[in-house]
């Protein structure tokens, strides 16, 4: 069976819920499905005086943190990151760069990687994230499994052929169809784990 990880960082939960609509998605395309958070780095004063932030933190605690064996166990890989100023969170640079040893044995290459993010406008830097997240895939030798413009259902959540991404107002609310995002999302989850099994069969 086709083993994925779906990887995010949410502060506030719009990135969560993007990861667990793929996580759903890739489960009904017949993966085995990790749903992996990337560890708050952050400082308690910062989470505290944001009660969303806050209020996420607290409501996902059980939610386990990524390691790099989770990256080797997985065949497809799905990331799902906020933008912070037009890349991605320290928080999941931080967590990169800790795979070095897996890179260097080679165990993180010929995985199917795909990206998707948010950010507060429809320009907002989405684009630019998870480019800057498939950079770091290309030197891990993975293979990006971008949606590109594969199907209509891209369109109407905005048409970003590099992978699904979402402008989120101030209260956290989707600007974008929520129904249209999910249906990009699921979309893009199983088409990472089609590759990832075409892969697999080429071993």
């Amino acid at each position: 069976m086709t083993k994925t990880a779906i990887v995010y960082y949410s502060s506030t939960g719009t990135n969560h819920q993007l990861a667990e609509w793929a996580a759903a998605a890739a489960a009904e395309a017949g993966s085995e499905v990790k749903l992996l958070k990337v560890k708050e780095t952050a400082p308690a004063a910062a989470i505290e005086s944001n009660a969303a932030w806050k209020k996420h933190h607290d409501a996902t605690l059980d939610i386990p943190e990524v390691t790099p064996e989770d990256l080797e166990w997985a065949d497809a890989i799905i990331f799902s990151v906020p933008t912070r100023f037009g890349n991605i969170p320290g928080q999941v640079q931080s967590f990169i760069d800790t795979v070095g040893g897996s890179w260097a044995q080679g165990k993180l290459a010929n995985k199917a990687v795909s990206a998707m993010s948010s950010a507060q406008n429809e320009h907002g830097g989405q684009e630019a994230t998870i480019l800057s997240l498939y950079t770091t895939m290309y030197h891990w030798g993975a293979i990006v499994a971008a949606p590109g413009y594969t199907d209509p259902v891209l369109f109407a959540a905005g048409g970003n052929p590099y992978g699904t991404s979402v402008a989120v107002a101030q209260d956290g609310e989707m600007k974008t169809d929520r129904q249209a995002i999910k249906a990009a999302v699921d979309y893009q989850a199983k088409r990472t784990v089609t590759v990832a099994k075409a892969l697999q069969h080429m071993e």
